[in-house]
């Protein structure tokens, strides 16, 4: 049975332009690698404007869906993984900082794949700390990218490096305390309903 609050249509205009988004991501990669990056920034650029229009979307006209909860967060992980990747082989950013980004999210992934083949009960909501992380991961990408076109002073790169790579290690931190304490919550409710029993 769907919840209420997903429409049942899973072809909905916003899971349209988040897949637009997703086919954005290997352009975005290959005007990297050709060092287009006025190109690159363009193609970056629209993928933000569709992430903000596909949820302006699925808010206003109700056309939420299940599909569309999976794919918006799968296509903002490709390209911001793939965004690291690429501009960190460039020696555009930091490989330690790609490190943390990458390892975080491959944690995350992990923890919450091991949750579900344990059948813990499992409910996944972004953290204040996620959230900043999400948009200052994407602000540094498009800093770089600013700054292999126009001036972009060399202490704002760096101040921006580190103040990413501590907020993602943070963020990550407090992800794996929640699953934790979902894993000691779930265990305490198993043995009280046994000892009920």
């Amino acid at each position: 049975m769907v919840s209420r609050s997903y429409s049942r249509a899973s072809l909905t205009i916003p899971n349209l332009i988040t897949l637009a988004r997703i086919l954005l991501t290997p352009l975005f990669i290959i005007f990297l690698i050709q060092g287009c990056y006025r190109k690159a920034l363009i193609v970056f650029l629209l993928a933000g404007l569709s992430d903000l229009a596909d949820g302006l979307i699925a808010r206003r006209w109700q056309q939420k869906s299940r599909l569309g909860s999976y794919l918006d967060p799968l296509a903002d992980k490709l390209l911001i993984s793939s965004s690291f990747v690429t501009l960190s082989i460039a020696h555009q950013i930091p490989p330690w900082l790609t490190v943390v980004v990458i390892s975080r999210d491959v944690a995350l992934a992990l923890g919450v794949l091991l949750l579900r083949l344990a059948e813990y009960p499992l409910t996944i909501r972004p953290s204040l700390a996620g959230k900043w992380t999400a948009t200052l991961q994407l602000a540094t990408v498009l800093v770089v990218l600013v700054g292999k076109i126009w001036f972009v002073p060399l202490e704002l790169l760096l101040g921006l490096f580190w103040l990413t790579g501590g907020l993602t290690a943070l963020s990550g931190i407090q992800y794996l305390y929640r699953g934790l304490r979902m894993v000691s919550q779930s265990q305490e409710n198993g043995r009280r309903e046994g000892g009920r029993g």
